[in-house]
């Protein structure tokens, strides 16, 4: 008889705090509470329970629960029965509920969410969303069946190895109970019986098929699939089967070139995804998963790291169907814990065991910023296990890792993994955007030969935001997107980089966050988080990366604008661009990407951009205003409104011989005074950056020597704490007072 597989999502009983209610899921108790800020963050244990009818079952028959993510620890339990524990909230898991059952059945799954000392991850700057917000399954198997148990996974593993113009593709299979024979086909290829042996009470078969003629699975280009099954017999009948897809490929990371696809130079045009999304959490449908995906491909990215935890299988099935290069992690973040070793291990073993068939994934990642607060030797050791593991598991893919932008490039870490990957934030939380130019330049100068990629960078914007003079840390549309210009014409200066990440694609929710007026966010997206507006980063990306020709006028929802002559910036991937004010020829250039008009105005007018490709003519429209006073609404508060058009007046900042707040850290820190009033400022920034992820956060000795040369004023304003004038006036006077050294 043939395994039965049913969805089981409607008619579950939620109750948390007391108070039940009637869900269907995928379900997260977050949903709200997740996306507004730290108070109202419930993390708890709730409870789920759902009341089954026992099917009917032929002799030996085995019924399994299979879970698709519970987040982030579960109790399993039938009729009162404990059942089973599960530690990890992004992984499947299954439960076999077969001698528990009774005619009538109460299933009931205790979740929670609550931190611990044991799982992964525990503090991290995104939203731990608490519930069962993946599907849930009930599994009817024959007693002789493709092992179920096993970390997850399907109890087929199949490796493609290609060479030349052929592949062979090798298949592991295990499976319990009695198996007479196991036949593996590959659609319109052909089929091969596998060489069965017992062991530990399990059967294990192996066995190959030859493509002569291989159709390669060739990113965005070509990804081309193979179908795979694999059916078990018994008794001389077909009991158990499973279908799969494949992909034959080839890819290898080059120091001095960057990363290779079946042969040819292939530069991974990444972003990086977070699984939630406003009002919904993490409890997507296959509609959002889909949607996510064709934003990312109209940009024309071919690589998602998918961050920071295992994302839902069918993503990974997406990634496989449209040609997408994947980076597959754990979520072994921020803060290593000596307890939480036997987690990072199953974690791992199920993220490969679970997902090692995918064509997409190229890379097993076994940390991410995990030195925030410093190296230990139990760190170094819990990473050489993983990546002895990621070795151990997969002979075809290689280990990775996402270090912290503090971590020096001498560190034991850097060289543990096969390729290695750094999260930059220069210009954002600390330095300029140059110095991302430099880091790169240094490292691949000090260690040609190794491998590096930038796998984290971004800056915060905050839609409504908006400044003709955008700087660091005014968290305005405007300066993300002279970041992202800076970004993309860095990359393209050094081709050795195997891939960039950009964090991130949409905005996600990151509960410990308060910052410019929109709480419970993390604001660097390239698209809003409820998928609705396309921030003008997203067409920079678009204008280096995606062969879909368009025209887009940048600073559309700056409307109002006080400036006599302002600027007209457009994005393009065509190579001229004329411009029309109020339907009136105003100019035209030739160029590549950016196309930048300086525009007089008086009035209301009506913007137009329009470029050919051949026949055909792309155009967009927008409405300025010239305006009197600055909007508010472009501010982070009405107290931040200032007359930034204006040229700035002596406010009486500095005073001669003494400190201000325009003096660099470094004059600060030289003197007993001016660093006792610092420390407790640093305190509070370090804080309040990226969420309370600067707190305890070691600073190495380059990154000191970079933030001593940064002013007071700039530092406090990229660090989130642009003081109000009358505090920063107080501040100033305070330092006055203060001779130089």
């Amino acid at each position: 008889m043939a395994r039965i597989v049913n969805k089981i999502n409607e008619q579950w009983e939620f109750e948390k705090q007391g108070k039940t209610t009637d869900i269907s899921l995928p379900h997260t108790w977050n949903a709200e509470d997740g996306q507004t800020g730290p108070e109202l963050y419930f993390r708890g244990i709730c409870t789920y329970r759902k009341h089954l009818k026992k099917p009917e079952l032929a002799s030996g028959q085995q019924v399994y629960i299979e879970f698709r993510g519970v987040n982030s620890s579960a109790d399993v339990r039938m009729n009162g029965k404990e059942l089973a524990h599960h530690d990890g909230g992004y992984s499947t898991f299954r439960v076999n509920i077969t001698d528990a059952m009774e005619e009538d059945n109460t299933l009931e799954v205790l979740v929670d969410n609550a931190p611990n000392t044991k799982v992964y991850p525990q503090r991290a700057d995104f939203t731990f969303y608490g519930g069962i917000y993946r599907d849930v399954y009930m599994i009817i198997a024959d007693q002789s069946h493709f092992d179920l148990d096993y970390y997850g996974g399907s109890g087929f593993r199949i490796t493609p190895e290609v060479n030349g113009e052929s592949a062979v593709v090798s298949f592991d299979t295990y499976s319990v109970g009695e198996a007479e024979k196991i036949v593996v086909s590959i659609a319109g290829v052909g089929e091969t019986e596998l060489a069965l042996e017992t062991a530990d009470g399990k059967t294990y078969g192996k066995g190959s098929i030859d493509i002569a003629n291989v159709h390669r699975w060739d990113g965005v280009d070509d990804p081309y699939l193979y179908e795979v099954t694999a059916v078990l017999y018994r008794g001389g009948e077909a009991v158990d089967a499973v279908t799969d897809r494949f992909g034959c490929r080839e890819f290898r990371f080059d120091a001095k070139e960057g990363f290779f696809l079946n042969g040819r130079r292939y530069p991974l045009h990444g972003v990086s995804r977070h699984q939630d999304r406003l009002g919904v959490g993490n409890a997507l449908t296959r509609e959002m998963h889909e949607e996510d995906m064709e934003l990312i491909l109209s940009m024309g990215a071919n690589s998602i790291r998918l961050a920071h935890y295992q994302h839902d299988q069918y993503f990974y099935d997406l990634c496989d169907e449209k040609g997408i290069v994947a980076w597959a992690e754990i979520p072994y973040i921020t803060i290593h814990m000596d307890t939480g070793r036997e987690n990072t291990i199953r974690q791992m073993k199920e993220l490969i065991t679970q997902n090692y068939n995918h064509a997409s994934i190229v890379c097993w990642a076994l940390s991410n910023e995990i030195s925030l607060q410093g190296v230990t030797e139990d760190l170094i050791e819990n990473h050489r296990i993983l990546n002895d593991l990621v070795h151990e598991m997969d002979r075809t893919r290689v280990s990775a890792m996402a270090n912290l932008f503090l971590l020096e490039t001498d560190s034991p870490l850097v060289s543990l993994p096969d390729i290695r990957g750094y999260n930059l934030y220069y210009g954002w939380y600390v330095g300029e955007m140059e110095d991302n130019d430099a880091f790169f330049d240094d490292f691949h100068q000090k260690y040609p030969n190794t491998a590096i990629g930038l796998t984290e960078y971004g800056a915060d914007s905050v839609i409504t935001l908006q400044s003709p003079k955008p700087e660091k840390g005014d968290y305005t549309e405007s300066y993300q997107a002279v970041y992202h210009e800076h970004m993309l014409e860095m990359f393209a200066a050094r081709p050795y980089l195997w891939g960039t990440y950009v964090w991130n694609m949409f905005e996600f929710a990151a509960a410990g966050r308060d910052e410019a007026g929109d709480p419970g966010k993390n604001h660097k997206g390239l698209v809003t988080f409820d998928r609705r507006q396309k921030k003008d980063a997203f067409y920079i990306y678009k204008a280096w990366w995606s062969a879909e020709k368009f025209v887009h006028l940048c600073g559309r929802r700056y409307h109002d604008r006080v400036e006599e002559t302002t600027e007209i910036k457009v994005y393009s991937n065509l190579e001229k661009i004329a411009l029309y004010v109020d339907d009136k020829f105003f100019a035209e250039q030739e160029g590549q990407h950016v196309f930048r008009f300086q525009v007089p105005i008086d009035g209301a007018h009506r913007i137009k951009a329009m470029g050919r490709c051949e026949d055909t003519a792309f155009e967009d429209c927008m409405e300025i205003a010239k305006v009197d006073a600055p909007n508010p609404s472009y501010f982070m508060s009405l107290d931040k409104v200032r007359n930034w058009f204006d040229a700035p007046e002596d406010n009486g900042e500095d005073k001669e011989g003494y400190l201000s707040i325009n003096s660099t850290m470094a004059e600060i820190q030289a003197t007993e005074q001016g660093a006792a009033l610092l420390a407790g400022m640093m305190s509070q920034m370090t804080g309040k950056t990226a969420g309370g992820m600067g707190e305890g956060v070691e600073i190495p000795e380059a990154m000191q020597k970079m933030v001593a040369r940064q002013p007071l004023k700039k530092l406090l304003q990229q660090g989130g704490m642009d003081l109000e004038p009358e505090k920063l006036q107080q501040l100033n006077a305070a330092l006055n007072q203060i001779p130089k050294n």
